[in-house]
């Protein structure tokens, strides 16, 4: 069995299946991305390069669709110089586009990961009524669905992160969408017994510890309401210390259109308090065994999000046993339930979210039991020993019903 997997990155959503895939099953694994050509743990890699792009003459409206061709086209035109690789099965990531043209080189089924539906209101795109939407953007939320509306049609099958993730999708095509997470390993993110450091810092006995990541800081992230209620811990106790883990980037939204007296989003909010910057750590990007490590000395972590695609550090942090406060936001709700395994605040309620926080730093061990709970539900329902079976029925389901058509 040969499976072809596409995504403009490596190994992104993909490793860990085709990883099982080569060492349980013998299966055959090739991936299709933009990064250099070879073999890497047992898996062919091929590289597609970009030849173009949407330019500014191009509608706005119309770049996000422009991008998703160029890709498409890009990976086409390379799976075309190989006519030595005949996939049973292409799996990829709609969300650039890249399988779409594959429809027409392949007589195999394809089956799309389907992260996220943009939608104009009731979303993430005007979830925070400080943030005005520009008339462009609500237009173009619609238009960013093409290609993925094209994969919806060609896709023989596909699969989507949370069940709200799948909600989004129209209704005539959601019978063709699993809910299936990505799986969390556990042999990596689980709770560790490992010195109060961070970095070369030691952290002296009785210090409380939060910890905050994020790929980038930024708006939909929630970065500067962690910073209102990071404020308001720090002026109710001096024994606090923060640790922020990301980079100094925006990844999603449009943050740094709307600021100028910065060169990044961080560094806006951070002008807008007299912060103590003694009491944060940023560390910048850091391996997930570090990451795992610092997470499990945190006394509590919390994750704000607009309704938007499901973090993998929210996850993670459960999968560490840390005490968790989060936004009752969409999709957080699906995995946390509250006063359960973690705790839920308003996203833009301050004072809940202090309260709470205030709660846990009182007394950590009167809500460890949280943490207990919500690393044993990660190991139940969504390690990779739970997950990545499921994405394998989904592969032979789809190779079966092709094969018997």
């Amino acid at each position: 069995m040969h499976v072809l997997f596409v995504h403009k990155n490596f190994p992104a959503q993909f490793g860990h299946i085709a990883s099982y895939l080569i060492k349980k099953h013998g299966f055959r694994c090739s991936f299709v991305c933009e990064l250099p050509s070879g073999v890497f743990d047992g898996i062919q890699r091929f590289q597609y390069k970009l030849t173009g792009g949407a330019t500014k003459t191009v509608h706005y409206c119309s770049r996000t669709f422009e991008n998703c061709v160029w890709h498409t086209h890009g990976v086409y035109e390379t799976m075309k110089a190989h006519p030595e690789v005949k996939p049973d099965l292409v799996v990829g990531h709609s969300g650039f586009g890249s399988t779409t043209f594959l429809a027409d080189l392949y007589d195999c089924p394809i089956i799309n990961y389907f992260e996220y539906y943009y939608h104009g209101r009731n979303s993430d795109l005007d979830f925070r009524p400080e943030i005005p939407v520009k008339e462009l953007d609500l237009l173009r939320s619609r238009t960013r669905n093409a290609m993925i509306l094209l994969d919806l049609q060609t896709c023989a099958a596909g699969y989507s992160p949370t069940q709200w993730q799948k909600s989004l999708f129209p209704v005539e095509y959601q019978p063709k969408i699993d809910a299936i997470f990505d799986g969390i390993d556990t042999n990596i993110w689980h709770r560790r017994s490992v010195p109060r450091k961070i970095g070369d810092r030691e952290i002296p006995a009785g210090t409380r510890i939060v910890t905050y990541v994020s790929r980038g800081f930024e708006s939909m992230r929630g970065f500067d309401v962690f910073m209102k209620v990071a404020k308001r811990i720090c002026d109710a106790r001096k024994d606090v210390i923060f640790v922020c883990v990301g980079s100094d980037r925006v990844c999603y939204g449009g943050d740094m259109q709307r600021i100028s007296d910065a060169e990044s989003y961080r560094d806006h909010i951070l002008k807008q308090d007299n912060y103590d910057l003694s009491r944060f750590i940023f560390t910048g990007r850091v391996e997930p065994n570090q990451l795992a490590d610092i997470i499990s000395v945190g006394d509590l972590h919390i994750y704000l999000t607009v309704p938007f695609v499901l973090s993998w550090s929210l996850m993670n942090s459960l999968a560490c046993g840390a005490t968790v406060l989060a936004s009752d936001t969409a999709p957080v709700k699906e995995m946390i339930r509250h006063g359960e395994n973690g705790l839920l605040g308003g996203f833009f309620d301050v004072d809940r979210l202090t309260e709470l926080a205030l709660q846990v730093l009182d007394d950590p061990a009167a809500y460890r039991h949280l943490g207990e709970a919500g690393m044993h539900m990660i190991q139940e329902n969504y390690s990779l020993d739970k997950m990545l079976p499921r994405m394998l029925d989904l592969y032979e389901r789809t190779l079966n019903q092709h094969r018997s058509r």
